[in-house]
């Protein structure tokens, strides 16, 4: 008696080790090349979890799953977008704060959520917790945008020396 799963793992395998290489140039071409491999390798988690019949043409499938990941990847990139721009608006630098011009154009070079929790961390000195509190996203949400402003604000600062 054959394992239905076994031979769709196997099946699934097989086509992906084939056309790896084509997949990836063609989610590169529907997400860019930076999120290419990651939009792959969740439309192949996501044929494996589903499919539990043997497949006629896995390659087609292969390449449908990529599409569907790639929509699933974009929808969550605006939406990430526009709750970025319903972030708390970060006001310009007050002209009585004296701030090097350099900080400011880095600033200027953050997501709105990042400069959004700079701003209520560092300018308001809240807390994490306070900051998650007041913009309506999780402690953790804001721990990540902290980090990720913090090391852009190193790479912007790094470059202008």
């Amino acid at each position: 008696m054959r394992d239905p799963i076994g031979v769709q793992v196997a099946q699934v395998a097989e086509c992906y080790e084939k056309h790896s290489d084509a997949l990836v140039r063609f989610a590169a071409t529907l997400v860019g090349s930076a999120d290419a491999e990651d939009v792959v390798s969740e439309a192949v988690i996501a044929v494996l979890r589903s499919v539990t019949n043997e497949v006629d043409d896995m390659r087609a499938y292969l390449y449908r799953a990529v599409v569907s990941a790639s929509a699933k990847h974009w929808r969550s990139h605006n939406r990430r977008r526009r709750r970025e721009k319903r972030a708390v608006v970060f006001a310009p630098t007050p002209p009585d704060w004296s701030v090097d011009v350099r900080i400011t154009a880095a600033l200027d070079r953050l997501s709105a959520q990042q400069r959004a929790v700079i701003h209520l961390t560092y300018w308001e000195d809240l807390t994490p917790t306070m900051a998650a509190e007041r913009l309506g996203i999780s402690d953790g949400s804001v721990r990540r945008q902290l980090a990720r402003a913090r090391k852009r604000l190193r790479e912007c600062l790094s470059e202008n020396r």
